[in-house]
């Protein structure tokens, strides 16, 4: 593969550590959930709404959806869905509005592994482009980038995908993502260290590489992004 037109970035255990999002992102919304619910946020009928759509599609053991419209009602299912972990839209729409009140009031800072800032700055200057990945919403990829102890890295990245562009682990999300783009497939990128991911993007033709950040799985992944162009 010649050198990449544009890299795209997965998020957690690639730019990221897990544990920032998994033992301060998470804890910190679900924390907040209650209130942010029982708020007056513009976006929470729309997130009602996908979040509606989405529990009607659920069959099995799984907390009532509330027969009146309350987002206050609705928590239970919330809960369960972050329990779960599973990649909502709705979810991530929600979360990602409660951490940005929280990087607005100092609470939260977001973070990112030494090696990331350097090859961001290599891929600029060398006229690539930077796309995220994520299963994140859009709002949450802008603010962990957009809050470093380092500085703002926002103006630096070119373009945001999250799970209403597609599934992560399909390869027509990285077709889609592609075309946004206006690159072919093979001029692009991925890295991610989850393997199905990594597949997903090689199915659509793309380039991609597993990251391993500790180390601890053999293989042909990367553990840093020195020296990758």
């Amino acid at each position: 593969m010649s050198r990449p037109a544009v890299y795209l970035l997965d998020i957690e255990g690639t730019t990221t550590p897990v544990d920032f999002v998994t033992k301060t992102l998470f804890p910190y919304a679900r924390a907040a959930m209650a209130a942010f619910l029982a708020s007056a946020d513009p976006g929470l009928q729309d997130d009602m709404a996908a979040l509606s759509q989405e529990r009607a599609a659920d069959t099995g053991d799984v907390p009532e959806w509330p027969e009146e419209p309350s987002p206050t009602g609705a928590l239970g299912y919330i809960e369960w869905l972050m329990d779960q972990d599973r990649k909502s839209t709705g979810l991530k729409s929600l979360q990602g509005k409660i951490w940005k009140a929280g990087y607005e009031d100092g609470s939260l800072q977001g973070t990112v592994y030494p090696d990331v800032w350097p090859a961001v700055r290599r891929w600029k200057e060398r006229g690539a482009r930077i796309a995220v990945f994520s299963s994140g919403s859009v709002l949450a990829q802008k603010l962990i980038f957009g809050h470093l102890p380092e500085g703002d890295m926002t103006p630096w990245i070119d373009a945001y995908f999250d799970t209403a562009t597609g599934p992560k682990r399909s390869a027509e999300s990285y077709r889609t993502i592609a075309s946004a783009l206006r690159v072919e497939p093979g001029d692009v990128c991925f890295l991610s260290d989850v393997q199905e991911e990594v597949d997903a993007a090689l199915a659509a033709g793309m380039g991609a590489t597993r990251v391993d950040r500790d180390g601890r799985r053999p293989g042909d992944a990367i553990t840093d992004f020195e020296g990758l162009d």
